[in-house]
């Protein structure tokens, strides 16, 4: 059992370290960065929403602006589009695949940021939370999976991870979350960080 558990540490290493391998994916990482602090100083937010495990990256995610990350700043504005009620009534009125476009919908407005988190790349409801997005005016950026799927090359942000599970993709996307938030942190709040 040791050996499986050892194996299973070791493969989230590798797809780590092939991700973190392509510059592209450090790069993307402060240009998005940049995009959402720049987005926060003009007055504007961040929509943010994905599927199971990708619907709670997405509230961790929000809860890291609108609580704190490392050290106590301001607030800033991050949705993450999980409300229950919300989703229930659009599912069952609308259909499933509307439940983040009408989000998108009701709260987007032009210079906002949209995040659309999907392991497979191919979650019809992230698909139509794009579309929106472009119709709303936000800027779309895509935590994708298993090659990108069909939303591969519908945004101009996009994280690729590449092949493996799910648990594996999710892992990675938290990563790249994390250190986004950081970044973000780094260019509005410099004094919180002396290194």
């Amino acid at each position: 059992m040791t050996e499986k558990i050892k194996a299973s540490y070791t493969e989230s290493l590798q797809a780590l370290q092939a991700f973190i391998n392509d510059e592209n994916n450090i790069n993307k990482t402060a240009e998005v960065s940049k995009l959402i602090a720049g987005a926060f100083q003009n007055g504007n937010k961040v929509i943010i929403a994905g599927n199971g495990g990708s619907a709670c990256d997405a509230m961790h995610f929000a809860e890291e602006f609108t609580g704190k990350f490392r050290s106590d700043r301001k607030s800033l504005p991050v949705i993450a589009l999980t409300d229950p009620a919300h989703i229930t009534a659009v599912g069952n009125d609308f259909g499933f695949e509307y439940v983040f476009s009408r989000g998108i919908e009701a709260h987007g407005k032009k210079g906002d940021v949209f995040i659309g988190i999907t392991t497979s790349g191919n979650s019809p409801d992230i698909i139509k939370a794009i579309e929106m997005s472009k119709v709303n005016g936000l800027t779309p950026v895509a935590l994708l999976g298993k090659g990108g799927g069909k939303v591969k090359g519908m945004c101009p942000y996009e994280f690729v991870v590449a092949g493996g599970t799910s648990d594996r993709v999710q892992e990675i996307h938290m990563v790249v979350l994390h250190i986004i938030i950081e970044g973000v942190e780094r260019i509005l709040f410099p004094e919180n960080y002396r290194d």
